[in-house]
């Protein structure tokens, strides 16, 4: 996703900044706990169209933390 347009791009609901996953093709907020996908390079900025976050996905990864229970 092009660096410029990803540095526009803010969350509909919160106005929030977004965290790009590139392996999900998704736009996090972990404001609202929202995935914005991507689809063949454009972001749908739908709030209807994002799915909830898992819990996992809303905490900032930690040193030590492998995502192993």
């Amino acid at each position: 996703m092009d660096k410029e347009l990803l540095a526009m791009l803010v969350c509909p609901l919160c106005q929030g900044k977004l965290k790009y996953d590139r392996e999900a093709q998704e736009l996090h907020c972990v404001y609202d706990g929202l995935a914005y996908p991507i689809e063949e390079g454009i972001p749908v900025m739908l709030p209807e169209a994002a799915r909830p976050l898992d819990v996992d996905e809303k905490l900032p990864p930690s040193p030590g933390r492998t995502g192993e229970a």
